[in-house]
């Protein structure tokens, strides 16, 4: 990283508005929706349904372990990185063709999930739900890189405020439109209709342009490690040697790249930070339905008030969040989402102590969430992505979403424990206090800035505004 790009000139909010009006930001909404749709019925929905359907609620607060695959993708990662699939990845292209494959495996997954019975057989909703989820992670992660590739890092705020706002309408499909269902004619009818809306992802996948690859993913024989590796083991017999090769270019070169661009421990902090900074958001995310409904308020209500209103109020956050990355650059956007989680948390225990289940209490209180959730959703995305290198754009940005989605989902799977043993009121003021480490370690980081090179890009792009801050 380079220490002149730290005097690099802010973009004014003219400039910065400009890029929304770029072609492929099309592609990225409906790409945006396509990686959105899955993630609200594979669990927060599903958790309405658990309800109604009599399950305990320490049951409910565990399936978030059967999204599990969102939080170890990066096993995998690597795979969709560098191995082609047989004839689809030659008509598609090496992105195009994993999420293809992912998004007709969220297609099944979802339809088997609408002929499941929760009361009946929970056994049968895990193993479909992580189905679901293994292919919402593939997608993901071939996403990801598409995205990252497809622009530079100058425009990945942008970039990911628009995938957000595609994300969001997805939520409000996978939640208001499923609750809506199920309220007028029954969970199977919902999550079928959320299936066949699997169909834009499919659709966008075939038109878009296969972005040009920066590095070439099979050529790991270049890489000086592997060369060195191979020589050493000229007598193993040649499968093996090949195996070895893949591993060594394709999961070692990417961890040993990323800590040689940032120092040992400047680059620990910054995966501390990557750990730490969604806590609030996981662990407050499993209880939130349940909160509403043992407040007194209905599906519908829940639908209309919470889903639509607040999913729409989160898509001019993640707008205000793209902004805020172009001119205030990422430290200043971190820690803004960061200290709005704190509020928003703050204002659902509030709630939690009123006697009165008003609409007016619901849509302010998940109004603010929304928009915290959707500033601090921005400037994380714009974040990762500026910290991946060209040449392992999949492997390292699953690494790094897989880091904080362990620590979150870990912290969630317990959320029900939590919330049963200390009611609602301490619970949310507990999943506040959740941000406190994330701001200590941007605190920490930003002491830091005078270093230029070695510092992660959040700090670059805090002086550079929307500078390309990409390490290498």
């Amino acid at each position: 990283m380079h220490v002149d790009r730290v005097n690099a000139r802010r973009p004014g909010w003219l400039q910065a508005l400009a890029v929304y009006g770029q072609p492929r930001m099309v592609a990225m909404l409906l790409l945006g929706f396509s990686s959105g749709l899955p993630f609200y019925p594979a669990f927060q929905t599903m958790t309405a349904w658990l309800r109604e359907s009599g399950v305990a609620l320490p049951l409910i607060g565990m399936m978030a372990w059967a999204t599990v695959p969102y939080s170890l993708k990066f096993l995998w990662a690597p795979v969709v990185d560098r191995m082609p699939l047989p004839l689809i990845t030659r008509l598609l292209g090496r992105r195009r063709a994993w999420l293809l494959l992912a998004q007709i495996g969220i297609a099944v997954g979802l339809f088997q999930l609408a002929a499941s019975n929760p009361a009946a057989d929970m056994r049968r909703i895990v193993i479909w739900d992580l189905f679901l989820t293994f292919f919402a992670a593939t997608q993901d992660i071939a996403l990801d890189a598409w995205r990252i590739e497809s622009a530079p890092v100058s425009m990945q705020g942008a970039m990911a405020a628009v995938y957000q706002i595609g994300y969001r309408i997805a939520l409000i499909a996978g939640s208001a439109g499923a609750l809506t269902l199920a309220q007028r004619l029954n969970w199977h009818a919902s999550y079928s209709g959320i299936a066949l809306l699997a169909s834009v992802g499919l659709v966008t996948t075939l038109f878009i342009r296969e972005p040009d690859a920066p590095a070439s993913g099979v050529a790991t024989e270049r890489e000086a490690r592997t060369v060195e590796w191979l020589e050493r083991r000229a007598h193993w017999p040649k499968s093996l040697r090949h195996a070895g090769e893949w591993f060594i270019g394709a999961v070692v070169c990417p961890l040993v790249d990323f800590f040689a661009r940032y120092g040992v421990r400047i680059a620990i902090g910054t995966l501390a930070l990557i750990a730490a900074y969604r806590l609030t958001d996981y662990a407050e995310g499993a209880m939130t339905l349940p909160f509403f409904h043992d407040h007194g308020y209905s599906n519908e209500q829940i639908a209309w008030v919470v889903k639509i209103i607040g999913l729409t109020l989160s898509m001019f956050g993640v707008f205000i969040g793209g902004l805020l990355v172009a001119k205030w650059g990422l430290l200043r956007s971190l820690v803004a989402g960061s200290v709005l989680m704190m509020i928003s948390n703050s204002g659902f225990a509030l709630l939690a102590t009123t006697h009165t289940a008003t609409l007016l209490g619901l849509g302010i209180a998940n109004g603010l969430d929304n928009l915290a959730i959707a500033v601090q959703g921005t400037a994380f995305i714009a974040f990762l992505s500026s910290l991946t290198s060209p040449k392992y754009t999949a492997t390292q940005y699953a690494l790094f979403s897989s880091l904080y989605a362990l620590a979150g989902k870990t912290l969630e799977g317990f959320s029900g424990f939590v919330s049963r043993a200390t009611g609602y009121p301490v619970f949310f003021i507990y999943t506040a206090a959740l941000s406190i480490p994330s701001l200590l370690l941007l605190l920490w980081l930003w002491r830091r800035r005078g270093s230029g090179a070695g510092v992660p890009a959040l700090v670059v792009a805090d002086a550079g505004g929307g500078a390309d801050a990409r390490g290498g």
